[in-house]
């Protein structure tokens, strides 16, 4: 019993040291699957037809603020894994419709994902382009990347709600 109990701790302590090896780009990759997740069930709840709905005036529709999320993930995973964005044939459009955005939705989380394969904590203190031109670091990249996660969730909630739909995390569990 002793043994097997030292086995574990090994183990236990083993696996502790491999994760404080990559902190920081360890738990970013950690939080993607779950945003994501919440993030493209919030685009697929809102009705096709609730694309073009804007809260007030000066707000951006639904489309578009998916169409920002995308081009969002898109453009910081490129600098943060330092790989080509992508870019499709005919740029998007907020009115090209649910289908099409929740479909680059997806896609870009699947592009974050193998972006982020491509970085450990050892790159953290590059100096990588952010957006219009301004430049920092490729830690910043992943922090600015994180919370724009949870504020654009926030903002799909918002939205939902304001339809009379629960967002993704307010519903009951199935």
């Amino acid at each position: 019993m002793k043994r097997l109990l030292c086995v574990f701790l090994v183990c236990a302590a083993t696996a502790v040291f491999a994760q404080e090896k990559n902190p920081v780009t360890s738990a970013v990759k950690q939080m993607l699957p779950r945003q994501a997740k919440n993030i493209v069930a919030a685009a697929e709840e809102m009705p096709a037809e609730k694309y073009s709905y804007k809260p007030t005036e000066q707000q951006m529709p639904f489309g578009h603020l998916i169409l920002h999320i995308l081009g969002t993930n898109n453009t910081l995973c490129s600098k943060i894994g330092d790989i080509a964005e992508p870019k499709p044939p005919v740029p998007l459009k907020e009115s090209d419709g649910k289908d099409k955005l929740v479909a680059a939705l997806k896609a870009s989380f699947d592009f974050c994902t193998t972006a982020l394969d491509k970085v450990d904590d050892s790159k953290l203190g590059d100096e990588v382009e952010l957006f219009g031109g301004h430049k920092g670091t490729r830690a910043a990249a992943l922090i600015i990347l994180a919370s724009s996660w949870s504020d654009h969730y926030s903002s799909e909630a918002m939205y939902l709600r304001l339809n009379g739909l629960l967002p993704p995390t307010a519903q009951p569990k199935k």
